[in-house]
């Protein structure tokens, strides 16, 4: 598959195979994915993978804040999917990044972090594995940031959820974007 068709045909994935997927082979990815523009080379991402009881921690933190603001009624079905979409992901990945004071080095570095997972969610489609970017309030949640080691100073730039697509869903017209695009002489 040539780069152009990689990128149109990449989707988000959020319903998975029953289909473990190799942590070695993620890692290989990442030692290219991290190939990206990175203003100074500061390099502020780390990476936290999420297996057994650490990711059953997380689906509980999720179906606890999914449960908040509902009747009683709603909280046992509300809370049981928010637990199940952690428990039914093959593999969580935490992508943290070490936030500079200097608000335009912070910047950059998001961008530069933002480019890793893209890369990322590239190379794992090309290889078949699906991949959705989440973000929220569990990445900000103070039991959710222990858990997955994230200090203070550290943002949660993405939860990444990887696996084996069950289901591809169609493509999403973009804008034509001729309609976007200024010429200035």
């Amino acid at each position: 598959m040539n780069l152009s068709q990689l990128i149109k045909e990449r989707r988000s994935i959020q319903l998975y195979e029953d289909k473990a997927v190799s942590i070695d082979q993620i890692k290989a990815m990442l030692e290219t994915s991290v190939w990206v523009p990175n203003h100074k080379m500061t390099q502020p991402w780390r990476f936290v993978f999420v297996n057994g009881e650490s990711k059953k921690k997380i689906a509980e933190i999720n179906r606890k804040m999914s449960e908040k603001g509902n009747t009683i009624e709603e909280r046992k079905t509300t809370g049981e999917n928010a637990y199940n979409k952690i428990m039914n992901v093959p593999l969580l990945l935490m992508v943290i990044m070490d936030e500079n004071p200097n608000l335009k080095f912070r910047d950059e570095d998001y961008a530069a972090t933002s480019c890793v997972i893209q890369n990322l969610s590239l190379l794992a489609w090309e290889q078949g594995i699906g991949m959705i970017w989440k973000t929220g309030p569990i990445t900000i949640n103070p039991e959710f940031r222990e858990v997955v080691g994230a200090v203070r100073g550290e943002r949660v730039v993405g939860m990444l959820q990887l696996g084996y697509p069950a289901k591809v869903p169609k493509s999403r017209p973009r804008v034509d974007v001729n309609s976007v695009i200024t010429e200035l002489n």
